[in-house]
């Protein structure tokens, strides 16, 4: 008996083994991603043997990365916040969409990164608290009109807007948007998705 839990052991390391070998470097990995391969124990066991043997780092409880370095010096780095919040949101089949400065700097309007990312949601309601003070809050939100836009760069662009405020923004931010909406947004897309927009950012942007 427990000849076969060794071997059952070690034939779920392999399987795992083989899918991180096989990964891109900072690709991210939760224990979920293996639960064909063996059982919760067997899992995190695997994970561990994969984490002392340097094929996977450990970010977080629970969370995981291929190991990626910087391309100039060499030096380690960690996959973002955001890339982390994209992963468990796809666990979870939840739409999250960026707000407040990350919001911003994502759009190039704000060099700040901040160390408390806040995305709204569909799914749950929840914050992820990691070492060094970061981490990452969703806020689930009951307007379906958020999630509703074809267009990635108009669905932050809106919610950018809405964080600066009608009264605070510059004419200089507006006319970056407006130019990278000209430039990667679709006359199909916009005109669809400017119908979702408070109204007086329809005005800013339909100048």
């Amino acid at each position: 008996m427990a000849k076969f839990i060794i071997m059952g052991a070690n034939s779920s390391y392999k399987a795992m083994f083989e899918i991180v070998e096989q990964a891109k470097a900072g690709t991210i990995f939760i224990p979920d991603d293996f639960v064909t391969n063996g059982t919760p124990d067997a899992v995190r066991s695997g994970l561990t043997r994969l984490c002392r043997n340097g094929m996977l780092h450990r970010f977080a409880k629970g969370i995981y990365y291929v190991p990626m370095y910087d391309k100039w010096d060499g030096t380690p780095r960690e996959p973002s916040l955001d890339a982390i919040a994209q992963k468990i949101a796809l666990r979870d089949n939840a739409r999250i969409i960026p707000t407040g400065i990350y919001a911003l700097n994502k759009l190039g309007l704000s060099t700040q990164v901040p160390a408390n990312i806040i995305y709204i949601t569909d799914g749950s309601a929840r914050q992820i608290k990691f070492n060094d003070g970061k981490s990452i809050t969703f806020r689930h939100s009951n307007d379906l009109s958020n999630f509703a836009y074809h267009s990635k760069l108009m669905q932050l662009a809106v919610l950018a807007m809405r964080e600066i405020g009608e009264k605070l923004i510059t004419e200089e931010q507006s006319e970056m948007i407006k130019n990278m909406i000209t430039e990667y947004v679709s006359d199909q897309d916009f005109n669809h998705d400017i119908v979702l927009a408070p109204t007086w950012i329809k005005m800013i942007l339909q100048r």
